[in-house]
């Protein structure tokens, strides 16, 4: 007998495929928990954090490519580790600011103690990673990375003085001495300069966006320099660093590191920020923040780029 349905019969209607929608369902909850968990290790900075990396090691040397995958990856584990304790740890402002109520732990998606036991097990991951596969020295630095942003930015500064991304800034320097370190297994003069070419080049990025969210840290209290100062210190203030930087790109061609190519990019780069800062400094304008902070993206990238360029070229 046939099982087909009769002629001008409407067809058979199959059940629903339970099994098919649990999975599915149970896939997007994995994906957006492995989503929370990346976001906790805050990937928009790290992809800077590492291009510095990377093109310090090719100014440093010849890295294989091998060499240069396991030296990111110890990187971002590091960095990625001091990513999510700082999510732990402000997890109270993050709360209460519109900018960052949607993170994991203050939208209830990833619990505190969960983000800190993730926080430090990549650091440690990091750590061993780097010791087996790099050396014990890029490790160590790497390591140092963490803790200073952990300990002495986060823990102890963000919350008690304008100057916390001042002194805090140092961590956010460290890629460079790690990169140089991977490739040569030691630390030479060229290498702390690019570190203190990141360390002057961060108070005038980030305070160019502080300008952007001074309501937001004034609601929470936490001493950014527009709230303490006022926004017109802040802008003269950044001022001051863009000039501050521009002689520090300098150093590495004066003491014979780069030549003509890096010399060429660091003059017009830098003249470039300066301009942004008087425009910003003139004009007192959000947009002009709003641009001056995208600037100093492009510019850190472009000139780490110069480098390589300058080596190799």
């Amino acid at each position: 007998m046939s099982l087909a349905p009769p002629t001008g019969a409407a067809p058979a209607i199959e059940p629903p495929k339970l099994g098919l929608l649990a999975g599915g369902r149970s896939s997007s909850r994995t994906f957006a928990l492995l989503s929370d968990y990346l976001e906790l290790t805050k990937p928009k900075v790290q992809s800077l954090l590492l291009l510095t990396t990377i093109a310090t090691m090719y100014v440093a040397g010849d890295p294989s490519p091998a060499l240069v995958a396991l030296t990111c990856l110890g990187g971002y584990l590091s960095a990625g580790g001091a990513g999510a304790v700082n999510h732990w740890f402000d997890r109270d402002i993050d709360a209460r600011m519109a900018r960052t109520a949607t993170r994991p732990i203050p939208a209830g998606r990833i619990s505190p103690r969960a983000a800190l036991l993730f926080g430090c097990a990549l650091a440690c991951l990091s750590l061993l990673e780097l010791s087996l596969t790099v050396n014990p020295l890029a490790a160590g630095l790497s390591f140092s990375g963490f803790l200073g942003y952990v300990f002495v930015y986060t823990v102890w500064l963000k919350r008690r003085t304008p100057q916390n991304i001042v002194i805090g800034g140092a961590a956010g320097a460290v890629p460079p001495l790690v990169g140089w370190a991977a490739v040569t297994g030691s630390v030479s003069g060229t290498a702390v300069m690019l570190f203190f070419i990141v360390f002057f080049w961060t108070p005038p990025h980030f305070w160019a966006l502080s300008l952007l969210m001074k309501g937001e840290y004034e609601k929470v209290g936490v001493p950014m320099l527009p709230v303490v100062r006022g926004e017109a210190e802040t802008r003269r203030q950044i001022l001051l660093y863009a000039v501050l930087l521009y002689a520090v790109t300098q150093l590495p061609f004066c003491a014979g590191g780069f030549g003509v190519i890096y010399l060429v990019a660091s003059l017009v780069l830098g003249v470039g920020f300066i301009a942004g800062a008087v425009l910003l400094y003139r004009r007192a304008d959000r947009r002009s923040a709003l641009r001056l902070y995208l600037y100093s993206l492009a510019y850190l990238a472009l000139l780490f780029c110069s480098m390589v360029a300058d080596r190799h070229l």
